[in-house]
């Protein structure tokens, strides 16, 4: 059986790649690898039958070296904050 794809994974070895075809310092790839931070939440909303239904939210700021940070969003049950964690490191190389 195929080991689940985890997107966090997926872009923390391209970003391995890149600092060794680039060359960059050790310093630099620990900086990147990890987000500068996360937020959890957990949104509770009324339903249309009256009952409570909780969601749950994440935001993650990747890097602000360059500026604001950007990062992707999804809105889906079965979002992970992994996925939320590789979107944003994707945006924090593209537009850096």
């Amino acid at each position: 059986m195929a080991e689940e794809l985890n997107p966090f994974k997926i872009a923390q070895k391209q970003l391995e790649k890149a600092v060794d075809v680039l060359g960059l310092d050790q310093d630099v790839h620990d900086l990147l690898k990890e987000p500068l931070r996360t937020l959890e939440v957990r949104i509770p909303v009324r339903m249309d039958d009256g009952s409570t239904k909780t969601f749950t939210g994440f935001r993650v700021q990747y890097n602000d070296a360059r500026g604001p940070t950007k990062g992707g969003i999804r809105f889906h049950p079965d979002e992970t904050i992994d996925t939320v964690k590789a979107l944003a490191s994707w945006m924090t190389w593209k537009c850096s």
